[in-house]
């Protein structure tokens, strides 16, 4: 029995193993090549890249186009008025998040999650006197497709001539900002799946 295993070594063994180290037996590594037009499959689906033809599984981030969008439509919702003031949405404080565009098995599926926060100042009459208010806009975590779960918190700046009572009314009014915003994201996210 010896002598069968001393003669598979001789010949050398069918087996092979990974090789940690490069040796003069072991394969170059593949170096990349870049694909042209004439690589590509007549009929070959459209979608995606060129070397995935398959359709099997690729992602690619939207972000930096993403967070540019949202910045320029929630910009640009404007003022509203209230009954007994107006506000209006000064600048996007803050705007983070991710944004992608996967495609599996030749079908396009997009998808974000955000958070944001909106800059706010307004001017509102108590007891026959414009109070001038600045505050911000944060909407917490939202995501594709839940836009009617969105809720905003407002947060009003610290000044202390603000009575409790104006600052719950402006809380109230400043919420009526929820529907322009729901408007744009719903936009965002129908340019989001036209990418």
């Amino acid at each position: 029995m010896e002598r069968e295993e001393e003669k598979k070594k001789e010949e050398g063994s069918s087996y092979r193993y990974w090789v940690r180290e490069a040796t003069a037996d072991a394969a170059p590594p593949p170096l990349p090549q870049k694909l042209t037009n004439n690589d590509v499959v007549p009929n070959a689906p459209s979608l995606g890249s060129l070397w995935n033809q398959a359709g099997t599984w690729e992602e690619k981030s939207l972000t930096k186009w993403a967070t540019e969008r949202l910045k320029e439509l929630l910009g640009s919702v404007g003022s509203l008025q209230f009954s007994s003031g107006k506000a209006e949405i000064i600048d996007v404080n803050r705007c983070v998040g991710d944004a992608f565009l996967v495609t599996v098995r030749n079908k396009k599926r997009v998808g974000y999650t955000y958070e944001l926060s909106l800059k706010v100042e307004g001017e509102w009459s108590f007891e026959d006197n414009m109070k001038k208010v600045k505050g911000s806009l944060d909407i917490p975590e939202f995501s594709f497709g839940e836009l009617d779960d969105l809720e905003v918190d407002v947060k009003l700046g610290e000044d202390k001539e603000l009575s409790q009572q104006l600052k719950q009314r402006v809380r109230l009014d400043m919420k009526q900002f929820l529907d322009p915003i729901r408007l744009k994201l719903g936009q965002f996210e129908q340019e989001l799946k036209d990418r």
